[in-house]
């Protein structure tokens, strides 16, 4: 997909201001809906009492992460299971549409939404589990209990459930003195305990609100002077492995944007329900194989780089339509707004604290942060938002207000250690992982070169921008995630490890 014209104002936009319906739940307790907040998967529970819903908003239907809830998925059974995970992504957003489009008839019969909307939802999820248990049962044990994951509920917003557990850590093995923030000195500005004053996001504004209607709020922001700098850096002992390989393979100036995701639902059109922006490999899609990439043009400058980076868009939420506002993956998810494109993309591949690096497998793929953060928890978030000159101030939860001069960076640090063996796992993670606190990986992996992708923006300052997310997760900054597939051809692998391993700084 290419942008071509934005100058419509949403229509979108306008319909959200006015897409919230009186609800009684709970045996006559009345609550607001607003339903352009849509669904996802997400930590589970009993329906919430009619006391805690006195009051309150609530605009999100939770339901459980049902990939969280299998055993290990057979490797013949993986494109089914897959397929049937992408579609209860799709029965999750296509019930906040039914919401939206009898808002007036809820209104009405407030018992319209549990009997046509939510009642039915738990049917679907159930006969996709059903789907699910069938398909792995044909190669292995059929799992028990699948039927537990069906259930869904509305909650407000502020009740998210947040795992506050120790998770992958983003900042492991990352230095953000190695990010070239173009030579600014990363104490310039205010000190940290400074007043920001004028600058405070809450001035009473819900940037967002009423454009695509599901967020972000202002407290979804902070002004990144008023943040304490960080520290802490990763200490390298002897032996380790010092150098760095950088790719340069562009800003997405092209213009390549899908809302597929190949790696959590290959064969799947729409699977990500929000937009990603591509570099490297022209060829990713929902029906990408491996020969696919392999054979794929690449906007990367070394030709031996073949591999696909992708993460979601960064919009301004300034009114203005893309040409996906009536697109899947864009309005229609809830996406809305103008896309930026990178002032600046660096893609670099650092070494172990500790050692030296192993070359990746081919077709390693490799995702960092969680896309339903939200309501997940945050275990697997693994995004830090800053801005150029005050890159030693990292925050994970929170977009940052730049001052004036100062743009926008988010930075990923993925896994570093790899189990010697997988290019996948059945939940898309468990194959690799992060070193532990002391540079080490865990028992079962090798150190493997580290991608650290940061990503600039130019943005007027303000909370005026969010990145795309699955519509229930609200815009939220900590459901900001990356993904990557490594399609190296061998020599220029072997040439990055040794360059890393010998300390050295090659491109």
């Amino acid at each position: 997909m290419r942008r071509t014209s934005r100058k419509k104002r949403s229509t979108l936009a306008d319909r959200a201001i006015a897409a919230s319906a009186a609800l009684i739940l709970g045996g006559g307790g009345l609550v607001a809906v607003n339903v352009y907040a849509s669904a996802g998967e997400g930590p589970s529970g009993s329906p919430p009492t009619r006391t805690q819903n006195a009051g309150r908003q609530l605009s999100t239907i939770d339901c459980p992460e049902a990939v969280n809830g299998l055993p290990e998925v057979p490797d013949r059974a993986r494109g089914e299971v897959d397929r049937e995970l992408a579609a209860m992504d799709t029965q999750i957003t296509d019930a906040y549409r039914q919401f939206a489009d009898r808002k007036e008839q809820i209104a009405r019969d407030p018992g319209l939404a549990e009997n046509a909307v939510l009642g039915p939802l738990r049917g679907k999820r159930a006969a996709s589990l059903d789907r699910i248990g069938i398909a792995i049962g044909r190669v292995a044990e059929r799992p028990e209990g699948l039927e537990s994951l069906a259930g869904c509920s509305l909650r407000a917003d502020d009740d998210q459930g947040r795992d506050q557990g120790q998770g992958q850590n983003a900042g492991q093995g990352q230095d953000p003195g190695d990010q070239e923030p173009g030579g600014q000195d990363p104490g310039r500005g205010a000190d940290p305990g400074e007043d920001p004053g004028d600058q405070d996001p809450g001035q009473g504004e819900d940037p967002g609100q009423g454009r695509g209607g599901n967020g972000p709020e202002a407290a979804d922001f902070v002004d990144i002077r008023s943040v304490r700098p960080d520290a802490d850096r990763p200490r390298k002992r002897r032996g380790a492995s010092r150098g760095s390989f950088t790719t340069d393979c562009g800003r997405n100036e092209n213009g390549k944007f899908n809302p597929d995701n190949v790696i959590v639902a290959p064969g799947v059109n729409n699977g990500a329900h929000h937009m990603h922006d591509y570099v490297g490999n022209q060829a990713n899609d929902a029906f990408a194989s491996d020969d696919d990439l392999a054979d794929g043009a690449t906007t990367c400058r070394n030709q031996g780089d073949r591999s696909t980076y992708y993460w979601p868009v960064l919009r301004l939420q300034n009114g203005q339509d893309e040409d996906d506002v009536d697109a899947d993956g864009g309005g229609r998810d809830q996406n809305t707004g103008e896309i930026q494109t990178p002032s600046r993309v660096t893609l670099k591949f650092v070494g172990s604290p500790v050692g030296r690096v192993t070359a990746m497998p081919r077709f390693l793929r490799i995702i960092t942060g969680d896309a339903k953060a939200f309501t997940n928890g945050d275990a697997n978030a693994n995004a830090s938002w800053s801005c150029t000159g005050f890159e030693d101030r990292q925050v994970k939860d929170k977009y940052p207000i730049c001052p004036e001069g100062s743009q926008v960076v988010r930075t990923f640090a993925f896994q570093n250690c790899w189990d010697g063996q997988n290019t996948d796992s059945a939940n898309h993670r468990t194959h690799v992982a992060f070193a532990r606190d002391d540079g080490r990986c865990p028992s079962g992996f090798r150190a493997v070169p580290q991608l650290v992708q940061r990503i600039v923006y130019d943005v007027p300052p303000g909370p005026g921008f969010a990145v795309d997310s699955f519509p229930e997760q609200l815009h939220k900054p900590i459901t900001d995630h990356g993904d990557f597939i490594n399609v190296f051809d061998e020599r220029l692998m072997r040439n990055m490890v040794r360059c890393i391993n010998d300390g050295r700084r090659c491109r």
